[in-house]
């Protein structure tokens, strides 16, 4: 990869170098999710080279959620604390070294051991990109710039099918794991040169940019006699948005640990059509991170409550991926399944980065990290049990994957009206005593 310094330089002149640090959340956003994805596209050789069950596959994508759900939090805690350069600096080179160490392993429980300290590492991925988003984007441009860094994710996702399938053809599965771990490697060197914590402190930033970035975000110092972070996060708008975030990550982490099984399984789908199969929903994932900021920020400029705005474009995606996932069951063609799945993945997709901009409007600034990884934390116990329950339902509960994609959809429903109930409130309000502490 080369870096072309003089054209960034124009970037730099034209105010716009925040635009180099959401191309660097994008490029990471896909080397994550094609990690996270590999084991997924690869499960079928793994589950034959080390003689495991669906149940225990299933097991073996938990783990990694586990372990990714408690440190999504701790992440979130580290950016604030430590500033998100370090936290990512440290997160990608373990993720990394972890990866490729997948394939080293020789049996289940070695998979399940080195899975649960990937996912330890990938813990800090999205609640530390929201903070590097806080950081260096004004909120009226908060959607957007989350919709197209994490639109890099399912853009992985996307890329991820052919490259591991191709990886794997030519070098065998357990190569293809440390050649994704290097790529991570080399976007760590990027990201120690290229990055700082805030704009502020960066040379490339001008004045004229920072004022921009820093004009609708007020609370860059937290007043004395503030709200303590505790009653942010012990709150009924805080459940609200962890339940919501749950609902919407349920499916997708059945889509990301089952869906290449489904293809091969159910479908007969070759390896060949594999590729593209699990690959081309992806694309519908990524429109609608990408589409999604754009319609979300659009929709929140012209109300005139950016809360209920955010919930709208929340919800309705919400719902409307329980629809499609509801439909699945009576498809019966390979082509009517990527299509329903695309849809799926685009909708859900649009409503994540919805809520992801949805903190802001009920969070200080100060506490993004720490709220934002605490919501991580408790959403991401859909990754524990969607993946688990799934193993579950197929090997032993009739009618396998239809159950498993309506107990998905049901769980989307719950969602959206747990959200329209709990989330009411705005932010907490601060106090305007003039004492302050240093944020990151």
């Amino acid at each position: 990869m080369l870096i072309d310094a003089s054209h960034w330089g124009n970037n730099v002149r034209t105010g716009r170098y925040r635009l180099v640090i959401a191309a660097l959340l994008f490029a990471l956003g896909m080397i994550n999710y094609t990690d996270r994805a590999a084991v997924g596209i690869l499960a079928p050789q793994i589950q034959q080279d080390l003689h495991i069950s669906s149940s225990q596959l299933g097991w073996v994508f938990s783990a990694f959620f586990f372990s990714y759900a408690i440190f999504s939090f701790l992440g979130g805690y580290l950016s604030d604390r430590l500033g998100p350069k370090r936290t990512f600096s440290a997160a990608v080179a373990s993720w990394s070294v972890f990866c490729a160490a997948t394939g080293a392993v020789f049996s289940l429980w070695p998979l399940i051991s080195v899975r649960l300290l990937f996912g330890a590492s990938e813990g800090p991925m999205n609640s530390t990109t929201n903070r590097m988003v806080t950081n260096w984007f004004p909120r009226k441009e908060t959607a957007r710039a989350l919709g197209f860094t994490l639109s890099g994710q399912n853009l992985g996702s996307a890329v991820a099918a052919p490259l591991v399938i191709f990886l794997s053809y030519f070098c065998g599965w357990r190569m293809a794991f440390i050649c994704l771990g290097a790529i991570g490697a080399i976007w760590c060197v990027l990201w120690l040169i290229f990055a700082s914590d805030r704009p502020a402190e960066n040379r490339h930033v001008s004045a004229q940019e920072l004022a921009h970035i820093i004009s609708d975000r007020s609370e860059g110092m937290l007043p004395k006699g503030s709200a303590p972070v505790q009653n942010y996060i012990f709150r009924k708008t805080t459940l609200g948005l962890a339940l919501g975030l749950f609902s919407l990550l349920y499916p997708l982490y059945i889509f990301v640990s089952w869906m290449p099984s489904y293809f091969t399984n159910v479908m007969h789908v070759t390896q060949a059509g594999l590729s593209l199969a699990a690959g081309i929903p992806w694309v519908g994932g990524f429109l609608g991170y990408f589409l999604g900021g754009f319609i979300s920020d659009l929709y929140f400029k012209r109300s005139t409550n950016g809360l209920i705005a955010r919930k709208i474009t929340t919800i309705i995606p919400l719902v409307f991926a329980a629809l499609t996932l509801c439909l699945t069951p009576y498809i019966h063609s390979v082509t009517g399944d990527v299509m329903l799945f695309t849809l799926s993945l685009f909708a859900i997709s649009m409503g994540i980065q919805s809520l992801w901009a949805m903190i802001h409007e009920v969070t200080p600034v100060i506490y993004m990290g720490t709220v934002g990884g605490f919501i991580h934390f408790l959403a991401n116990m859909s990754g524990v049990i969607a993946p688990a329950l799934t193993g579950y339902v197929i090997e032993h509960v009739e009618g396998g994957y239809t159950s498993a994609f309506w107990i998905a959809a049901g769980i989307g429903i719950f969602g959206a009206l747990i959200m329209l109930i709990l989330i009411q409130n705005k932010r907490i309000a601060l106090h305007a005593n003039t004492s302050s502490t240093q944020i990151y």
